[in-house]
C-alpha cells in the first residue's frame, strides 16, 4: 500500500521558490505512486464495476450515486459524464445523483436526521433494476451507511469507492473498489480517474449496443428496397 500522505506545505510563508517546487513535485509523484498501484491491482475490481453498472443500464435501470463533500462531487462528475457525455457522442445515460436537491436534503436531515439524507431518497426513486453508486474516501460515513443497508433492503446492487481498507462499509457492498491509500487527497485524485475510466467503459458499450441494435433495422430497410 503506498505510504500515508507527506506534509505538504513546509513552510507556507516562506520566499524560497525551490521550497515550493519541492512541494509541488512531492504532491505530484505521491498521486502517481497511487495510480501505479491502482493500475497494478484495481483492473479488475474497476472492469467488474463497469460490467455492473453495463449490466443494470441494460435492464432498464439507472446509476445512483451520492457522497459527501469532494466525494458528493465525485457523485456529481459520474452523472454528469453519462447524462452529458465522456468522449463520444451518443444517447443521455440514465443517471442521478442524491446530493443536488437541497430542499429535499435539508428537509430529510431536519425531519428525520443526516443519516437519513441518502436512505430516504432511495427509498423514493431505487428499485433492483438500479445500481447504486456509494463514494466515501473513510468508508465510515454513516449515512452512506445507512443508504448502504437500505439498498439492499431495497435489493438494489452497490459499488463503492473507498480508500484502502474500505471501512465499515466494505461488507454492505456488492463491490468494492479500494484506493490504495489513507490519504484524502490521494484517494479523491484516484477517484476522478476511476469515474472517467468507468465512464469512458460504459458510453463505448453504449455506443456499441445501439449500432447493433440498428444493423437488424437497415438490413430490413434494404430488404424492403429490393422486394
Amino acid at each position: 500500500m503506498v505510504s500515508r500522505c507527506v506534509s505538504v506545505i513546509t513552510n507556507p510563508l516562506g520566499t524560497i521558490v525551490q521550497e515550493f517546487i519541492n512541494d509541488i513535485v512531492k504532491e505530484i509523484e505521491e498521486s502517481i505512486a497511487v495510480k501505479a498501484e491502482l493500475a497494478r491491482n484495481g483492473g479488475e475490481s474497476i472492469s467488474q464495476a463497469a460490467r455492473a453498472i453495463i449490466k443494470a443500464l441494460r435492464g432498464g435501470g439507472k446509476l445512483i450515486a451520492f457522497g459527501n463533500g469532494g466525494s458528493a462531487a465525485d457523485a456529481q462528475h459520474m452523472v454528469a459524464e453519462l447524462v452529458g457525455r465522456y468522449r463520444a457522442e451518443r444517447k443521455a445515460i440514465a443517471a442521478v445523483a442524491l446530493t443536488v436537491n437541497c430542499s429535499s436534503i435539508t428537509s430529510i436531515a431536519n425531519d428525520y436526521g443526516f443519516e437519513e439524507i441518502f436512505a430516504r431518497q432511495l427509498e423514493a426513486i431505487a428499485s433492483p433494476e438500479d445500481i447504486v453508486l456509494a463514494i466515501s474516501t473513510s468508508g465510515n460515513s454513516p449515512n452512506i451507511l445507512r443508504a448502504l443497508e437500505t439498498a439492499r433492503q431495497l435489493r438494489v446492487p452497490s459499488i463503492g469507492l473507498t480508500g484502502s481498507t474500505g471501512g465499515d462499509m466494505r461488507p454492505l457492498l456488492n463491490l468494492c473498489i479500494s484506493v490504495p491509500s489513507d490519504c484524502t487527497p490521494r484517494i479523491q485524485e484516484a477517484h476522478a480517474l476511476i469515474i472517467h475510466i468507468l465512464s469512458g467503459i460504459v458510453e463505448k458499450s453504449m455506443i456499441v449496443e445501439r449500432r447493433e441494435a440498428e444493423i437488424p433495422t437497415q438490413l430490413n430497410s434494404t430488404e424492403t428496397e429490393h422486394a
